[in-house]
């Protein structure tokens, strides 16, 4: 699959997919355009979670495949968003505690499907992305995933921390991978649990971090300070694995 099937261009055809119900993840408008067309765009893309960026021809013309944008690209999801209740449903439905895996700052398309395959493996309900910051379920993402992307369900948030601070309520806990937590050998991570991962650079956010109950850090020997995010994501998932089953 290439990501291009899911480059949408041109203002009827951008128009049509967001009446027919397609998830779009971002859209690219021609700066200064007002036209009653781009307006129609506009408005459908206002009333779900697309993100909107202004840009000038020359990027356009960059992104653009068939060189007949006319002053609109649209990149749609290549799989469809889920809900987070029907992940607690689905735990519900299994007798087994709750286990989802939250990612914020992940950029990097084959990090986000690497980790959804380590969260099918795991066991995981299901993992949740942020709106903003965030790449979404491009082909990329689908084909890294491995298939596992058709039965782990992700689901996108507009707020990270209110979702956080939503799952406690609902009985989940939170630890979040930190290099300067505690060694995740000695902490309890059993029980209904969310993990959060941070990208490599910029790990999770200071905001994100606050909400969580354990920074859990993973005992590294080699002489670079960081995981790749999907393999720290895997090396913390399987730990609570190994606690569930203990």
């Amino acid at each position: 699959m290439r990501y291009e099937e899911f480059t949408i261009e041109g203002r009827n055809a951008v128009l049509e997919a967001f009446r027919s119900g397609k998830t779009i993840d971002r859209l690219f408008i021609l700066d200064g355009c007002q036209d009653g067309p781009i307006k129609s765009i506009t408005r459908e893309a206002r009333k779900g979670d697309t993100i909107i960026t202004f840009v000038k021809k020359e990027r356009l013309d960059q992104l653009s495949e068939s060189g007949k944008h006319q002053g609109v690209i649209a990149y749609a999801a290549a799989y469809e968003y889920a809900e987070i209740d029907d992940m607690l449903k689905a735990a519900e439905e299994k007798g087994e505690p709750p286990f989802l895996i939250l990612l914020d700052n992940i950029e990097d398309p084959h990090n986000l499907g690497a980790i959804i395959r380590t969260a099918n493996q795991a066991g995981a309900h299901g993992v949740i992305i942020p709106k903003r910051r965030a790449v979404g379920l491009t082909a990329t993402v689908a084909k890294t995933s491995a298939g596992a992307i058709n039965y782990t369900p992700v689901a996108k948030v507009t707020n990270l921390a209110v979702t956080i601070e939503e799952l406690k309520e609902k009985g989940l806990w939170f630890v979040c991978a930190d290099m300067d937590g505690e060694t995740m050998y000695k902490l309890n991570l059993r029980g209904p649990i969310g993990l959060v991962i941070g990208s490599e650079g910029e790990g999770v956010g200071r905001l994100i971090k606050e909400k969580c109950d354990y920074n859990a850090k993973i005992p590294m020997f080699g002489n670079i300070d960081s995981l790749n995010a999907s393999v720290a994501a895997g090396v913390l998932a399987y730990e609570i694995v190994r606690q569930r089953m203990g």
